[in-house]
């Protein structure tokens, strides 16, 4: 019996700005946190609420963990890969 995997994570990608937020992260706690919220949205792209705006574009979308003090600002391509448009730790 082959095995069971679970659901297929979503690809991550970042655009220009969040990684170059991305690389003004030092501190371990910052990069840990950033890591299990982009998990998060990994495993479920539309867990993130939509931010009202142009329906023209992606729909932008907002992920924020209190208790790790994440925020991502991100939206999913039609193949379900998320683009970080923006990050704050």
């Amino acid at each position: 019996m082959a095995p069971q995997h679970g659901p297929r994570r979503a690809r991550i990608v970042f655009s220009d700005s969040a990684a170059k937020q991305l690389e003004n992260l030092t501190r371990e706690a910052e990069i840990h946190a950033l890591d299990r919220a982009l998990v998060v949205v990994s495993v479920d792209p539309e867990i993130g609420e939509p931010i009202p705006g142009d329906t023209a574009g992606p729909q932008l979308r907002e992920y924020a963990d209190e208790v790790e003090r994440v925020r991502l600002l991100y939206w999913v391509t039609a193949l379900k890969t998320v683009v970080v448009a923006y990050l704050e730790v």
